[in-house]
């Protein structure tokens, strides 16, 4: 990486090419790979010039440079999305850069004279620091407050690091930051709309829920599952039964469709409004009609339910309401 990346800007660098007709010292001889421990003949000057003819120069970046920068002149990124690192990852990391040393440069901008701040790479500086390193390879290059937090959110998602709550905390903040859309912003950073809509759903659950997802004990889909659920409560109880019961996401869905939610207490059927004499009346029309009747009483109105045991029996009832074959009985 880093040899693509030109490096700080230096001095221009001292000719010290043998002039024609003058035979180069001992010391030159050296420097340019001269005569080894072992005796071996220093390469000629036409042999160092048909190598560095064959070696292509590599196009700059701009705006863009490679340098070795003290851990301690560096910040960390004010607008990282990611909160949480694997205590296990890190420290085989870290024991990666004690034997091998930092292979991925970092990716920082310049805030002062002796100044750089973080955008990409955190995870790499804080084992680097861990691993006692006092200086660390980084790319400076230039990056606006603007593109900062863009930066460190797509790092961490094609690296699949940040835990939901982190991605969609993320989002947020773009959509503040650029006053955009939903579907602006998938564009902007490669996502779906619909990935990023359902991503920032997940900040409605209950605070409970969120630890859980947050800690990796409840998954995106889990999580997705329990939206479903208004009450925060029952968001909980179901969220520990997932835990406790290994629940699949499967089975989670269909226990909020039927609305199984496991309630401490069991909830009261709500009785319906009666009117005095409603069951009496019932019984006389079940009597008249000779079938089972059902009046019930509503909010703002009422219904009767007539029962009837086939069509012909349909008919029998349809006869004895006719008002032409009214008796005088009185109901």
């Amino acid at each position: 990486m880093g040899s693509l990346i030109p490096t700080a800007p230096s001095a221009p660098p001292v000719d010290d090419t043998p002039a024609a007709g003058r035979v180069p010292d001992a010391s030159s001889s050296a420097e340019q790979g001269g005569q080894g421990d072992g005796g071996a003949p220093a390469s000629s000057p036409a042999s160092l010039e048909s190598r560095v003819i064959a070696a292509p120069e590599q196009a700059p970046v701009p705006g863009a440079y490679f340098a070795e920068i003290p851990v301690g002149q560096i910040q960390p990124n004010h607008v990282q999305p990611r909160q949480v690192f694997d205590e296990d990852a890190m420290a085989e990391l870290v024991h990666s850069i004690r034997e091998v040393g930092l292979l991925q440069p970092i990716v920082v901008r310049r805030t002062g004279d002796e100044a750089f701040e973080l955008v990409m790479g955190e995870r790499r500086w804080r084992a680097s620091q861990e691993a006692g390193l006092t200086a660390i390879p980084a790319i400076v290059r230039e990056t606006e407050d603007t593109d900062m937090l863009r930066d460190a959110l797509l790092e961490n998602l094609h690296r699949s690091q940040l835990n939901p709550l982190e991605e969609a905390a993320a989002y947020a903040q773009l959509l503040e930051d650029f006053g955009c859309t939903h579907e602006e912003l998938a564009t902007r950073i490669g996502r779906s709309r619909p990935q990023i809509s359902n991503t920032l759903r997940l900040m409605k659950l209950s605070p409970a829920v969120q630890r859980r997802l947050a800690a990796g004990v409840l998954s995106a889909g889990h999580a997705r599952s329990l939206l479903a659920v208004d009450d925060a409560e029952v968001q909980d109880r179901l969220a520990q039964r997932v835990v406790a019961e290994g629940i699949s996401v499967r089975g989670l869905e269909e226990i909020v469709a039927v609305g199984d939610h496991g309630s401490a207490t069991p909830r009261v059927p709500r009785r319906r409004p009666t009117a005095p004499g409603l069951a009496d009346l019932a019984d006389r029309l079940s009597d008249r009609l000779e079938t089972r009747v059902k009046v019930d009483l509503g909010k703002s109105k009422g219904k009767i339910t007539v029962e009837f045991a086939s069509l012909e029996d349909l008919q029998r009832i349809v006869d004895v309401m006719d008002p032409r074959n009214r008796d005088d009985r009185p109901i």
